[in-house]
């Protein structure tokens, strides 16, 4: 048996996977966002263990022997949070989440000096880690001052189940410390942080081993010690592993709390002027390209809020034909932007109200607005080189048949829909706890599930399809600082 930790937003997922890589069980716990300013994110390192002990400690009672059996565990998890540890190991504050928008000003300081997109093959995005370290020093110095090691969330994780300051390639090229194409911490970028080399995890490749089981936990839920614990990778890597995108050119489209259009590489592409992001892959010697958006699912359910009704309850109001687009465009930018426009003030906006506007408009252009937002993606990852000839849906809003035909007209390419089964990041970080204990061939490992539908673009609607997303590229520079 192998066991993969997905650490996400709103939950800490447990996967339990065979041999056969069958799904033999699974488990999660939620978690809360605290949100105390506008722009701010953060989450509380401590329930992060908390749900993982609840997650797992679920499987312990459900599945004692299947859990005792376990030889390796993956991790994966949200990535670009600065979880901050002082010498005890502790955290000295709650972490800046992925989503948190505070150091903007720092970001664009920090991406004015060449030196970081010529290293990192990235722009420094006000979410990144490097820009919330440099508010950290300004804004609370007697924290910044206590700092002994900075991990990335799923590596506190790591810390815990192992004693070990560890991280590896994928989640690390996240920070805008990272030397992406050397696979390597830059010392250079550290300094011009005022960060320090012996603050920073040591690197390993997530097929590989990166510390084992503490024997206390190990007791506590009646596995073996010394399990090893793989590198694993930050979740859209270790999605992409657990769908098989791995190979050039494979591609997925994830409908999560964000959205992402991820495009594996053989080789470091890098374009940092097209806002698309080059990261190293969880494989070794592998790349990958994706263009991100903040509000996907996220933007569904903050409209089912306002709505009072469920977000499955709204999208079942459309039904599942495709209609061409209506005339209300939104835009979905809750938390600011990052694919293409790089806009962390940048705020959402409904356009072409009118009296016959009605709720089910509204459901209408929050799908549409984000299928436009992944568009932007697609032009952007062309712009850096990469083609996509179809991508593989996946996230929760893939149950949705509807934005998925949305998604085929817009981009002009079939959406495979995987058959039934779990591919997501737990799942990825399962198949590398898999071959960091086995020593598989990750090729042999990191297959594409089988595709049970193909939603095709729908010819007779492209058209109007394109006049819409003219509408929708026109209104961002129409509202830009009207909503900051």
């Amino acid at each position: 048996m192998f066991l993969g930790l997905d650490l996400g937003t709103s939950s800490v997922k447990a996967l339990l996977i065979d041999d056969d890589q069958r799904v033999v069980a699974s488990a999660s716990a939620g978690l809360d966002v605290e949100r105390p300013h506008p722009g701010w994110s953060e989450q509380e390192p401590a329930d992060w263990i908390a749900a993982t002990e609840n997650a797992v400690g679920e499987l312990h009672a459900t599945r004692p022997a299947e859990l005792a059996a376990v030889r390796g565990i993956g991790l994966s998890g949200h990535m670009h949070g600065a979880t901050l540890i002082g010498a005890d190991d502790k955290p000295l504050r709650p972490c800046i989440l992925w989503n948190d928008t505070r150091s903007h000003a720092e970001a664009a300081e920090l991406d004015a000096d060449p030196r970081f997109r010529a290293l990192t093959g990235n722009i420094v995005f006000p979410g990144f880690t490097a820009p919330k370290l440099v508010w950290v020093q300004r804004h609370e110095p007697e924290v910044f001052e206590r700092i002994r090691k900075v991990l990335l969330p799923k590596d506190f994780l790591r810390l815990w189940l192992t004693g070990e300051h560890i991280s590896e390639m994928s989640d690390s090229a996240g920070t805008s410390w990272l030397d992406t194409g050397a696979r390597a911490w830059s010392s250079e970028l550290l300094d011009a942080t005022g960060m320090r080399a012996d603050q920073m995890p040591a690197l390993v490749e997530g097929t590989q081993t990166g510390g084992t089981l503490r024997s206390d936990l190990a007791a506590r839920w009646g596995m073996a010690a010394g399990v090893p614990v793989a590198g694993g990778a930050g979740d859209n890597a270790a999605s992409a592993v657990g769908m098989g995108t791995v190979a050039d050119g494979q591609a997925f489209v994830s409908l999560g709390t964000s959205g992402v259009l991820f495009a594996a590489n053989a080789g470091y592409r890098p374009m940092p002027e097209s806002a698309v992001h080059a990261f190293c892959h969880a494989l070794p010697d592998t790349w990958h390209q994706m263009g991100v958006i903040l509000s996907a699912t996220d933007a569904l359910n903050w409209h089912a809020r306002v709505a009072g009704v469920s977000a499955s309850d709204l999208t079942a109001e459309l039904g599942e034909t495709l209609r061409k687009p209506g005339r209300v465009t939104f835009l979905p930018y809750l938390s600011g932007e990052r694919t293409p426009h790089n806009d962390a003030t940048i705020r959402g906006a409904f356009a072409g109200i009118g009296h016959e506007t009605d709720r089910a408009a509204l459901t209408q252009a929050v799908l549409e607005g984000v299928t436009f937002a992944l568009r932007d993606n697609l032009d952007a990852l062309r712009a850096a080189g990469t083609e996509l000839s179809r991508v593989i849906a996946v996230g929760g809003g893939s149950r949705s048949r509807l934005w998925l035909k949305m998604i085929a007209t817009s981009l002009g390419i079939p959406v495979d829909i995987p058959a039934d089964g779990d591919f997501g990041a737990a799942f990825g970080a399962a198949r590398l706890g898999m071959i960091a204990a086995t020593g598989a061939d990750p090729a042999s490992v990191c297959t594409t599930p089988a595709t049970a539908e193909t939603i095709e673009p729908v010819d007779d609607l492209q058209g109007a399809f394109e006049d819409a997303y003219a509408r929708f590229l026109a209104l961002y520079p129409a509202i830009k600082g009207a909503t900051a």
